[in-house]
């Protein structure tokens, strides 16, 4: 009698909508095999896609056939084509696999006798209906996300800072989760303020309390969604673009897109060469040597009573000046810079619009307490609305009072500790006029990186001592515009 091994697969969507149970094509093919009197030696339960062969109990089942030869059967029994696989390409492989090893694979629903060639064309076309299917179907898939992003809706787990949810009609969406979305705001205010690298705030928001290794916090920095945006990728002549999403946003548009230009610049390696810094020698790395043109450097000489700083050539020629002499003479060029007074009242602007950016946090924590505020105000007078028309009892109204008492005092306590630094800044700036922008009060006043980021602001050339003042060959391009010198 001839053997055969009956093989059932299905998978969720097949069985609810299609009826291809395990039970049912159990039963069909055992009734099958006791018609055509084939012995069932095994019979092989699969529940996995059949995109491919990558299956669990297919692999298994494949590797006894190859191991037992003596007790291969002469029959691998399936309902239909489409159970046995939804990949053309890999059928065929498959089918020559077995019949290598002496397994002749069938459909009892869509019997074939491949021996004769013509059948093999039913056999293709059995093949690739489902194959079809499969790719119309992923297709309509990618096509829905694809319109559901550019509505603006987040499709996926959420990422860190947000939580998914479901509302009332079912559409799903995320929102921030504290403290999360917090630990990640303060994040990216501080890459905008770009005094430490991504790894160190990286380090500093995990001691804070944030979950996230060093390589998904550089992908979290760089992601959209966290100023309100939906990526939609590119496909075919369509570019890739944002969208406004539906979301909240944790930070905003202009804070992240100023994080993405630093990110950007760091990531260039436009990093010119690093000179150390040393409060003596500011302009180390700027001077050059006006008898040779070379680069001069910069050292102390100890002398009897102090050390000396002294700026000198590396070469021959032996030029050799005191540092803090040139640096005096360089501070007080700086008290013939005067600012375009044309330029003051966009400086201003420009000003007050990153002192917002820069308290950003305080900003919105004083908003909301104040937005908050004016609720609770409204909740508490119409608690007296209701005691004034006898709708509410007088012990009712005083719980109600004492709870919101508390509750107006937290939040006037955040509105005190956290004045409208904007407003006040901005009156600073606008009572403090042209001063803001003189050049030795900032230099005198500067550490000595700010020094020297101004030395390179004001030529991005090299500097050339003349004995009593400098040679600039080039003006910085701002400070043209800005200044007259």
């Amino acid at each position: 009698m001839k053997t055969a091994v009956l093989y059932i697969r299905v998978s969720t969507d097949e069985q609810a909508d299609k009826g291809y149970s395990q039970r049912y094509q159990e039963e069909v093919l055992l009734q099958y095999c006791q018609i055509n009197l084939l012995n069932v030696k095994e019979v092989v339960f699969e529940d996995h896609s059949a995109k491919s062969f990558n299956r669990p109990a297919w692999k298994i089942m494949l590797s006894d056939f190859k191991r037992k030869k003596a007790q291969r059967p002469d029959f691998l029994l399936f309902i239909k084509w489409d159970r046995f696989s939804r990949n053309a390409a890999d059928s065929y492989q498959m089918i020559r696999l077995l019949n290598e090893y002496g397994i002749d694979p069938q459909a009892i629903e869509q019997p074939l006798d491949l021996s004769i060639p013509e059948n093999k064309m039913m056999l293709a076309f059995y093949l690739a209906i489902p194959e079809v299917e499969n790719d119309r179907r992923a297709l309509n898939i990618f096509h829905g996300m694809r319109r559901a992003r550019k509505e603006g809706r987040f499709m996926g787990v959420a990422p860190l800072g947000y939580v998914n949810k479901t509302d009332e009609d079912g559409r799903k969406y995320i929102c921030p989760t504290t403290p999360d979305s917090e630990l990640i705001k303060w994040a990216f205010l501080e890459i905008a303020d770009g005094k430490y690298n991504t790894e160190q705030i990286w380090k500093e928001a995990k001691k804070k309390g944030l979950v996230c290794s060093s390589s998904n916090f550089r992908e979290l920095v760089r992601n959209p969604v966290y100023c309100g945006k939906i990526v939609v990728a590119k496909y075919k002549d369509e570019p890739m673009h944002w969208v406004n999403g539906q979301h909240e946003a944790i930070m905003s548009e202009a804070i992240f897109l100023r994080v993405q230009q630093i990110l950007d610049d760091r990531k260039k390696g436009q990093i010119k060469k690093k000179f150390i810094e040393h409060p003596q020698l500011i302009l180390r790395g700027f001077l050059t040597c006006p008898d040779c043109g070379r680069m001069l450097t910069g050292s102390a000489s100890t002398g009897s009573y102090a050390r000396y700083y002294y700026y000198h050539c590396r070469t021959s020629c032996r030029y050799r000046k005191r540092a803090d002499s040139i640096n005096e003479i360089f501070a007080e060029e700086l008290i013939k810079w005067r600012p375009n007074e044309e330029f003051l009242p966009l400086f201003k602007s420009i000003l007050k619009e990153c002192y917002e950016i820069k308290m950003c946090l305080k900003i919105e924590k004083r908003s909301a307490a104040i937005k908050q505020l004016d609720i609770e105000y409204s909740k508490l007078n119409r608690a007296r609305e209701l005691l004034l028309n006898e709708n509410l009892s007088l012990v009712e109204f005083e719980t109600i009072k004492t709870d919101y008492i508390t509750k107006l005092q937290d939040l006037q306590e955040i509105v005190d500790n956290n004045p409208d630094c904007v407003e006040k800044f901005g009156l600073s700036v606008h009572n403090q006029g042209s001063s803001i922008l003189r050049l030795y009060d900032f230099f005198k006043m500067a550490n000595t990186t700010d020094q020297r980021r101004l030395i390179g602001l004001i030529s991005p050339a090299n500097l050339t001592f003349k004995g009593t003042g400098f040679d600039i060959k080039q003006y910085g391009l701002a400070m043209k515009l800005i200044y007259h010198s």
